[in-house]
């Protein structure tokens, strides 16, 4: 029987592992549905914490996970030929300029694999997605972060951030976990100034999400002009799909081919490539997400500052970023014994904020009617 007395598994120490290892803080996911439930004894939950989109994945995604079930007993194909193929159509690429992973983060860790050795460095914002600096420790590199300027990434400063050892620049747009973009001019100037020994990360997740002029598309404007760019982005968001991990590069074809070289043979599930392909023909439903998104979020918008949050903005995508000015982990607590889990933002470096992520209407209104009791009890113990 597991957890017997009995058994007397092996004590391996510290010293055994590598020191890039063992310092590590790894990336804390989001609390899931059902152990909130479990823990609390709540009958409902809605989650506004992972950034996921509140929708699930296509039709036609759904059909194409159904079709794949009765061939699982087969290995997938691990060089995705046939996503790869449409995405390049999709793009005007070439097939050699595109890369497939385990969601956009898991080509930030083979990124991290083909360019970074001990001692070498990357250049990000802060706060911003963790996994641009866990990957870079995890093989002895040094993540050197920039302050954020109103909320925004601050490229010129990056820039000054940049040495000889700088390998990686990573550049999220918008930003995880504050929303917000950077403008086109400020992105020009930006690779005007970048040394020629830099290789640039543009992570576009969220682009289908954002419909603002001035927000420059990567491939479009800087890769197909011959920036050393890479560009990501994923089918977790909108199209649904963040429980199958399918993401994707488009890069130099050097870039692409070393990335193939560190990835793991069956990286993306043959579901996953399915759903991705099936989804990629469907312009009028991302349309009616990303109006649906918008409107939300300007919902969620009037509901955090009536309850005396200021959103960072302006926002662009899917969720929205408050700063609390003190330790938000007691008001992500409190919003957790009503049902709505949000995301404090500590292991994004900021601490003091959470991230809300925009829901359905409904989950939405749960999410105000939750305020309102956490707002009634703190005025009724002060």
């Amino acid at each position: 029987m597991a957890g017997t007395s009995e058994q007397r598994l092996a004590e391996i120490a510290d010293s055994f592992f590598r020191p890039a290892v063992r310092d590590l803080v790894p990336y804390e996911p989001g609390k899931p549905v059902e152990e909130v439930q479990r823990e609390l004894g709540l009958d409902r939950v809605v989650k506004l914490a992972s950034n996921e989109g509140p929708f699930g994945p296509f039709p036609a995604a759904l059909e194409a996970i159904a079709r794949s079930a009765p061939e699982l007993n087969r290995y997938p194909d691990g060089g995705a030929y046939r996503l790869r193929t449409a995405l390049a159509e999709l793009h005007d690429l070439r097939f050699e300029a595109v890369a497939v992973g385990a969601g956009s983060d898991g080509l930030v860790d083979g990124l991290s694999q083909i360019a970074l050795d001990p001692g070498d460095e990357i250049v990000c914002g802060w706060p911003s997605f963790p996994s641009y600096g866990i990957d870079a420790r995890k093989l002895g590199a040094v993540p050197t972060t920039v302050p954020l300027r109103d909320d925004r990434y601050d490229l010129e400063a990056m820039l000054g951030a940049i040495t000889p050892r700088t390998k990686l620049v990573y550049v999220c747009h918008p930003n995880n976990p504050t929303g917000t973009m950077n403008t086109r001019a400020e992105l020009d100037a930006y690779f005007d100034g970048i040394p020629d020994h830099v290789l640039t990360v543009l992570d576009q997740a969220y682009f289908e999400y954002i419909d603002d002029p001035d927000y420059a598309d990567g491939i479009a404007e800087y890769l197909k002009a011959g920036r050393r760019i890479v560009v990501l982005r994923t089918f977790s968001k909108i199209f649904g799909l963040a429980g199958l991990r399918v993401g994707y590069a488009l890069a130099p074809p050097a870039v692409v081919t070393a990335l193939g070289k560190v990835r793991r043979a069956f990286d993306i599930t043959t579901p996953a490539q399915e759903a991705a392909l099936a989804s990629l023909g469907d312009a009028q439903e991302v349309r009616r997400r990303r109006l649906e998104n918008a409107e939300q979020r300007t919902e969620v918008e009037r509901i955090l500052r009536e309850h005396g949050l200021e959103p960072a903005g302006p926002a662009v995508a899917n969720f929205l970023y408050c700063d609390l000015g003190e330790n938000s982990r007691p008001l992500f607590e409190q919003l957790l014994r009503e049902g709505v889990i949000v995301r404090p933002t500590h292991g994004f470096g900021g601490p003091t904020a959470i991230r809300v992520t925009v829901g359905t209407a409904e989950e939405n209104a749960f999410l105000a009617q939750a305020l309102d009791r956490v707002s009634a009890m703190a005025a009724k113990a002060g």
